[in-house]
């Protein structure tokens, strides 16, 4: 795929960078070089590929979901400056 300098320019615009027109040229030139690599890549066959998320293979540690440290409502409502109920009390902000 071949880009030219307007699209370059477009480009540029778009992505909110400054290229002056002298560096237009070469621009284009390395943007169609990408979008070359691109389309080498997309030619390549990956089906049966597995993919990864590294390239060391790795198992996340992993914890029982079990409840901890319940029933501590009053130690968590003595830090409130205003607790009533049961529950934080806050200030009325839509009439």
């Amino acid at each position: 795929m071949s880009i030219d300098t307007d699209t370059a320019r477009r480009v540029a615009h778009l992505a909110r960078i400054e290229v002056s027109e002298a560096d237009l040229a070469p621009l284009a030139k390395d943007l169609s070089r990408i979008l070359d690599f691109m389309d080498e890549l997309n030619e390549v066959d990956v089906s049966g590929v597995e993919p990864m998320t590294s390239v060391t293979p790795m198992a996340l540690k992993q914890r029982q979901d079990v409840v901890t440290d319940g029933n501590r409502q009053q130690d968590i409502l003595r830090n409130a400056p205003d607790a009533r109920e049961g529950f934080f009390a806050v200030p009325k902000v839509v009439e």
